[in-house]
């Protein structure tokens, strides 16, 4: 397989677009958290317990989202440089695995919404009731 040195910049765009999905959706959750401390604080229950619990897992999904995006994002980097010092092989199994920690950030992502869907139903089966 031949690449060219604009192969690995088309990715730029996508990875900025998702990062930026990422970093909205960790700064929502920290509004969260802030919020969901003052409501324990104020009347501990277990169904906060398991909002605290949901989110800090998701939380940490989201890091994993945005380490696996960012490691993708630098790898393209690097394969442009390396491309440019004309090691051709190396830059394709390097963008390879820029490639791979793409999908396994997307993956995560995927996961992470599942779990969200389930912190809701905690708060509308809490609200049900």
């Amino acid at each position: 397989m031949e690449i060219d040195l604009t192969t690995p910049a088309l990715l730029f765009s996508a990875i900025s677009l998702i990062m930026l999905a990422y970093t909205n959706r960790f700064l929502s959750y920290a509004q969260l958290v802030r919020t969901l401390k003052e409501q324990y604080v104020e009347n501990p229950s277990s169904v906060k317990a398991a909002q605290i619990a949901n989110l800090r897992k998701r939380l940490y999904l989201t890091r994993a989202m945005q380490v696996t995006g960012i490691g993708s994002l630098l790898l393209c980097v690097v394969s442009m440089f390396v491309m440019y010092i004309q090691l051709y092989i190396a830059s394709v199994y390097i963008f390879g695995l820029a490639l791979i920690l793409l999908i396994i950030s997307l993956t995560i992502s995927v996961y992470e919404i599942y779990i969200s869907v389930k912190a809701l139903e905690i708060h509308l089966n809490d609200m049900g009731e």
